[in-house]
C-alpha cells in the first residue's frame, strides 16, 4: 500500500499567539517567585567576620534591631521581661546554654555589654556574637 506524500515545509508566517501566551505564563511564575513576595521578620544587619567558631549545645538567642528593640523567640521584649525569660531558658536547657545574640551593626557597644551582664544574671555562662561571612573574601597577605 502506498500512502500519498504530500507534506510539504511550511513556509509561511508563524503564529505568534502561542509563544506569547506561554511567555507571559514564565513571566508570572517568576514575577510571584521574586523578592515582590513579602518575607516577614526584622531586618538585622550583622557584622561581618570570618574564621569564627560555631556552637555545640543549647543555645538562647536574643535579637536587637536598629530601634533598640529586643526580641526574644521571635516576639518583642522589654528587658525587665527578658531576664526571667531567659532564667527559664536556662533552666529548661538543663545543660549550661549559650547565649547568641544577634544584634544590628548601628546598636552602641553599652546596649550588647548590658544584655550580656543580663544573661549572666539569668544563669547563662557564656555568650556570643552572631555575624555573617564577609561578602568579599579575605586576600591572602603570605606568600608572593
Amino acid at each position: 500500500m502506498k500512502l500519498p506524500r504530500n507534506a510539504r515545509i511550511f513556509r509561511g508566517q508563524l503564529d505568534a499567539s502561542p509563544f506569547v501566551g506561554v511567555l507571559f505564563l514564565v513571566a508570572m511564575f517568576l514575577l510571584l517567585n521574586s523578592s515582590l513576595v513579602f518575607l516577614p521578620g526584622v531586618s538585622i544587619r550583622l557584622p561581618e567576620a570570618s574564621g569564627w567558631p560555631g556552637v555545640i549545645g543549647p543555645t538562647v538567642t536574643v535579637a536587637v534591631d536598629t530601634n533598640h528593640r529586643l526580641y526574644f523567640r521571635n516576639q518583642v521584649i522589654r528587658e525587665s521581661e527578658l531576664l526571667t525569660e531567659l532564667r527559664q531558658a536556662a533552666r529548661a536547657a538543663g545543660e549550661p546554654a549559650v547565649l547568641v545574640l544577634m544584634v544590628d551593626k548601628t546598636v552602641p557597644y553599652d546596649t550588647i555589654v548590658r544584655l550580656a551582664n543580663l544573661a549572666r544574671e539569668a544563669g547563662l555562662k557564656e555568650t556570643l556574637f552572631a555575624t555573617r561571612p564577609p561578602t568579599v573574601p579575605a586576600r591572602a597577605t603570605g606568600g608572593r
